[in-house]
């Protein structure tokens, strides 16, 4: 009987000190110290006097809504716990101070082995991340923290930063004395940057011509030379999404104001009526050809009394337009509803797409006024937020400006000088700066300061289609212009291939973006991020995935002979064939070779046993209707059962948030030398939405194609040598309808 008693006692005391997610909060609470679990693999740590906790959103910290529910706590005495989720174990010593080296312990899994962290663990091995810009910049210079880390995890200190009351910046009240976010996560790196999204908020789906084709220079365009523009990549065979109106568009005949780069007229929002005297029209006589209008601006000196607008500015600010000038307070709601309201809002009426915010002034006014937010930082939001008016998605373009960043997409990387270091050093950026959430880069293609060797943009322009945009820029002189036919028979023929290459891939790229959305992954990673436990995916910088089917190894330096031969060492992931987009070679996983090209061509594969969705080369491709498929496969392995999602949406508004939008599953199967290729029916409805699609089927990679049926009617491919790959025309059918087709290959 007294054994009975015994065993039921101990069972009672196992209930009290062993308690489930349902007996504990989230967060736990321990007095002033406050333990907030956002997933399995990250978690907030704070503390408070007089347990004053904080739940208002930061800059960083913009999503309080992810709580962990699957979790246990167990009271090891009477101050010690044990917090346990499925990828952590923490040990925590309520000792009445803050988390700290002695208090709070916590045990990780790495390499199949139990690691200790603790908030005072020095960090060694970051992998990289973004850095604001490239302004200036010749080398290679130290990259920004990101997220990931060969040591398994990484801190953000949100300790002391603003918070937002009303969607407007605060103080945060004193008594909070530490709030850490840590993100520990072993290897998964992928797990690493989902807990961004859960804790910042996942990045928007971005407008669709963003990820297309623009034209920007640092030049005084009028109407006319803007319409001969357009003309002109029409004329030599060039596709166009977007044009960008650098400093010129507006006036320069300020007299007062701060400046900067030696004139008082570097900010401006008065159109400039001698170069374009009518914008409106011509604003729109672009929006009807699909060409969307970007304005860069500098808003550091706001509206001043020349501006047309001045008037009514002062008015609504409650001032006489008396020729004083109102300091530019970023800070200040007032003022800042006012100065978008007027220093904007003509233009959009007029129909500009988004603004250029041009900011380089923070070496004058680095803080927002009374914060401790950059002023970076809080325009990014706040011009991100004016542009989604209308339903439309904000659009931003802009400097980076750290954690928190992602959710104002693009990014403008800055003002880099042309060498062919500089090139191979962009890579490396952009394939690091997804690490800290920054996705999307808008580079210099060809580089703003410099740059005249035609090879040398030839092969910028080659990373530039690999990238988020293919953005052209450069300085404004006389002899130095990024059209991409100026630049002789042999660049321009190149580029021409390289312009057609990127149109023709809008629909796989739209679909790996809406990816990243949804999962926080980046469109350009490193390869680290796909295959965490390959070293060699660690000594390849110059390498990167694009999307999930796709790696590349853009050329980075001179190349030899007539065509230019350059090569570039590529590593193959063990696991798959990877194949040459190109010529359809086949490469092994698990292999380094030596990849040489001329200046036609590039370094990109395929991982073999996909669908690829394509289109046809369209002169605007990021607004054209998908009104034909291109489907590329590769070969892929015996018994591979593969799928690929084509998304689309309306490509604008907000409407995908509602669930407007439609998914493709393309599927690839193979059996031994049988391979069925499925295009499921097509799921979701969005506005605009085309009801039949036409597809072309190309089959690259494999020697001979012996038979080919599509929905059980035998077809017989053609073969394209120019393409090397053989060819199946399907005509338009219902987009809700199955298309498969069972190929026998030799």
């Amino acid at each position: 009987m007294r054994a009975k008693v015994t065993l039921l006692f101990l069972a009672f005391v196992c209930l009290l000190t062993t308690m489930s997610a349902q007996e504990y909060k989230n967060p736990i609470v321990f007095g002033n110290n406050r333990l907030t679990l956002v997933s399995p693999t990250l978690f907030r740590l704070e503390y408070a006097e007089g347990g004053k906790f904080v739940d208002d959103k930061t800059m960083f910290a913009y999503n309080r809504d992810s709580l962990l529910q699957d979790f246990e706590v167990k009271k090891i005495d009477d101050r010690k716990y044990e917090i346990t989720t499925s990828a952590l174990r923490m040990v925590f010593d309520n000792d009445g101070f803050p988390f700290g080296l002695h208090n709070f312990h916590v045990f990780y899994n790495m390499n199949g082995k139990e690691q200790k962290f603790t908030i005072r663990n020095i960090h060694k091995n970051n992998l990289g991340g973004a850095i604001s810009t490239l302004d200036r910049v010749s080398e290679p210079i130290p990259l920004d923290d990101g997220l990931l880390s060969t040591d398994g995890w990484y801190i953000i200190d949100d300790a002391g930063k603003d918070i937002l009351k009303n969607d407007w910046l605060a103080p945060r009240d004193r008594s909070h004395v530490q709030d850490l976010y840590c993100f520990v996560y072993g290897k998964d790196y992928k797990a690493a940057l989902k807990d961004l999204g859960r804790i910042s908020g996942h990045v928007p789906m971005t407008r669709k011509y963003i990820h297309g084709v623009w034209y920007c220079r640092y030049w005084p365009y009028t109407t006319d030379e803007y319409l001969q523009l357009v003309n002109e990549y029409k004329e030599n065979n060039f596709p166009l999404d977007i044009m960008v109106f650098d400093m010129d568009w507006h006036t320069y005949g300020a007299t007062v104001g701060t400046g900067h780069a030696g004139t008082r007229s570097w900010t401006g929002y008065t159109w400039n009526k001698e170069l374009i005297p009518d914008p409106k029209n011509l604003i729109q006589t672009l929006l009807k050809d699909s060409i969307y209008v970007s304005l860069n601006e500098h808003p550091h000196d706001g509206i001043r009394p020349h501006e047309s607008m001045y008037p009514e500015f002062m008015q609504a600010m409650g001032k006489k337009a008396d020729g004083s000038s109102i300091l530019f307070d970023a800070g200040d709601r007032k003022y800042m509803t006012n100065f978008l309201k007027y220093a904007h809002g003509e233009s959009w009426d007029m129909g500009v797409a988004f603004w250029w915010l041009d900011w380089q002034q923070n070496y004058l006014y680095h803080n927002v006024r009374g914060s401790q937010t950059t002023n970076l930082t809080w325009l990014n939001k706040l011009y991100y937020d004016d542009s989604a008016r209308n339903g439309l998605r904000g659009a931003g373009y802009s400097r980076w400006a750290g954690f928190g960043d992602h959710r104002h997409p693009i990014q403008f990387s800055g003002d880099a000088h042309a060498n062919w270091e500089m090139l191979a050093f962009e890579i490396e950026l952009t394939s690091t700066s997804g690490n800290a959430g920054c996705y999307y880069w808008a580079h210099d293609i060809g580089g703003f300061y410099g740059g005249k060797d035609p090879e040398l943009y030839t092969r910028w322009t080659q990373f530039g289609a690999l990238s988020a945009a293919l953005r052209v820029h450069s300085q404004k002189k006389a002899d130095l212009d990024r059209r991409p036919w100026i630049w002789g028979e042999q660049a321009t023929e190149a580029t021409r291939k390289t312009y057609h290459f990127r149109s023709e891939m809008l629909p796989y790229i739209y679909s790996s973006v809406r990816e990243t959305h949804e999962t926080m992954v980046p469109l350009n990673r490193a390869m680290y991020i796909d295959y965490s436990e390959e070293k060699e995916a660690y000594k390849n910088p110059q390498e990167f995935m694009f999307g999930d089917l796709l790696l590349a190894a853009p050329i980075t330096q001179a190349g030899k002979g007539e065509n230019k031969i350059a090569s570039q060492t590529v590593w193959f992931p063990e696991g798959d064939t990877w194949f040459d987009f190109f010529d359809a070679t086949g490469y092994k996983g698990g292999t380094k070779t030596e990849i040489s090209k001329d200046i036609y061509e590039f370094p990109l594969f395929v991982k073999g046993g996909y669908i690829l969705p394509m289109q046809p080369y369209r002169s605007r491709p990021a607004s054209a209707p998908l009104s034909e498929l291109v489907l590329r496969v590769y070969p892929g392995a015996d018994g591979a059962d593969n799928t690929f999602s084509l998304y689309e949406d309306d490509g604008v508004s907000t409407e995908y948030e509602k669930g407007k939008y439609a998914k493709t599953a393309l599927n690839y199967k193979q059996s031994g030398n049988k391979v069925t290729l499925t295009v499921n029916p097509t799921a979701g409805e969005y506005t605009g939405q085309l009801a039949k699609r036409a597809y072309t089927v190309e089959l690259a990679g494999w020697d001979k194609v012996k038979s080919v049926k599509v929905n059980k009617k035998t077809v017989k491919p053609t073969y394209d040598a120019q393409k090397k790959m053989y060819i199946i025309k399907i005509k338009p059918e219902s987009i809700r309808k199955s298309i498969i087709l069972n190929i026998e290959v030799g």
